[in-house]
């Protein structure tokens, strides 16, 4: 039986691309489950309906991450749903825009860091309460923040300030894990590469620079959206465990350390 059944999860842009995979895959695993969206009406009222069909209980909420208020508003409408949080994924975040240094003025830069890092930061101090809470009966509680390879290798052109936000995400995690170890909450981060089919790749990544990047990886292919949340559901269920403070790669051997 997965550790995740019963359990209470909050899952951030969780109604397309990698955060519906994700929201699939906790479902699937047996939780009880709250979307955010901003735009993604559609991926929301999708999971609805899988949910309703698999016997779990879900609600989507729309939230703009960027603004502390919405972002209060949205761990507290998710846990009075639930009844409390057991596991938080933090996966909302953005290239927005491929600059160069000389291009990336200061409103660029805050925009990109108030989603990137911002946003995470803002809903897990929200969300740290609630964790702490289900502690006792859960025997712990669970952090998953999504970062970026280009957060461990600099990115490709374009991505100064993406991949300077992702780079804080990872330590943001190492710190945190820190923090929040004695309250029983474990806080852990993914790394995914090339990850292909979604938004973000079909926006950000020509044809060919795709094929540049499948031609490094050692495995000889892109990732998938499940890729990521099958590693995902891995470190929410680690709720219980011993590990805390890691990053898992998910980029088919480009890179580790």
């Amino acid at each position: 039986m997965s550790n995740l059944r019963g359990s209470r999860a909050l899952v951030t842009a969780g109604a397309q691309g990698i955060g519906l995979a994700i929201s699939r895959r906790l479902l699937l695993a047996g939780c009880d489950l709250v979307v955010h969206y901003h735009r993604s009406g559609d991926g929301a009222r999708e999971l609805a309906a899988e949910a309703a069909a698999a016997g779990r209980r879900l609600l989507a909420i729309s939230a703009d991450l960027t603004s502390t208020e919405e972002c209060d508003r949205l761990v507290r409408e998710a846990a009075a749903f639930l009844g409390g949080l057991d596991v938080l994924v933090n996966n909302a975040g953005s290239l927005i825009a491929r600059r160069s240094l000389a291009e990336a003025d200061d409103d660029f830069w805050a925009e990109t860091m108030s989603l990137n890092l911002g946003s995470l930061r803002r809903v897990t101090r929200a969300a740290v309460p609630h964790l702490a809470a289900a502690v006792p009966a859960r025997g712990g509680a669970s952090i998953v923040n999504l970062a970026s390879l280009a957060g461990r290798k600099g990115g490709h052109n374009g991505s100064l300030a993406y991949a300077t936000a992702k780079g804080a995400v990872l330590t943001f995690t190492r710190a945190l894990a820190t923090e929040l170890g004695p309250q029983g909450i474990r806080v852990n981060a993914l790394a995914p590469g090339l990850i292909l089919g979604t938004s973000f790749h079909n926006t950000h990544t020509t044809p060919e620079s795709a094929r540049a990047t499948v031609a490094g990886i050692p495995l000889g292919r892109a990732g998938n959206a499940d890729d990521v949340a099958r590693a995902v559901a891995f470190l929410a269920g680690e709720f219980d465990g011993f590990i805390t403070g890691a990053t898992l790669d998910i980029n088919g051997g480009v890179y580790s350390a």
